[in-house]
């Protein structure tokens, strides 16, 4: 059970990943052949010819193929973890102070394995403020619990 409740919350929090490119949006002759373009097909191409010939790694660090390292990476996506998929169970773990789906939000937020009793303890702790009310979604849980891992100083470290 535990290997399902952590694959569920993995998929989840891969589906939703995204990053703008590192060398900037322009970076790398794929981008530069392909200019204009759109879709799915033309960006995959242009992905494998910035991978497989290392042209974006040579303009990051030459700064020429249009890339620069000068601005700071961005996400835009949503949260790498997606509760969705386990909200409940995480509710009902969270009540007790222990669990599966407890184990596997800690793990999946890359939480040490020295550190996982102490989140346990903020959770169970912090019920009534990540679980603020009975219709509660998994975005409003996940930016609850970012903000009480913040306020704890073994847990900022995860979410900083």
């Amino acid at each position: 059970m535990k290997r399902v409740i952590l694959s569920v919350v993995l998929m989840g929090s891969s589906m939703t990943a995204s990053a703008v490119a590192p060398g900037g949006p322009d970076c790398g002759w794929g981008n530069m052949v392909f200019e204009g373009q759109g879709g799915t097909g033309t960006h995959f191409v242009a992905m494998t010819t910035n991978g497989t010939s290392g042209n974006k790694t040579f303009g990051m660090t030459s700064g020429t193929n249009g890339c620069s390292t000068s601005g700071k990476l961005s996400y835009g996506g949503d949260a790498m973890v997606n509760l969705s998929g386990v909200l409940d169970e995480f509710i009902a773990d969270s009540a007790r102070g222990e669990g599966e789906a407890l184990t596997a939000v800690a793990v999946s937020m890359g939480i040490a394995p020295a550190d996982r009793a102490i989140f346990a303890d903020a959770v169970h702790n912090n019920f009534d403020t990540i679980f603020a009310h009975a219709d509660v979604t998994a975005k409003d849980v996940m930016l609850s619990l970012v903000e009480v891992m913040k306020s704890n100083p073994e847990l900022a470290k995860y979410v900083s």
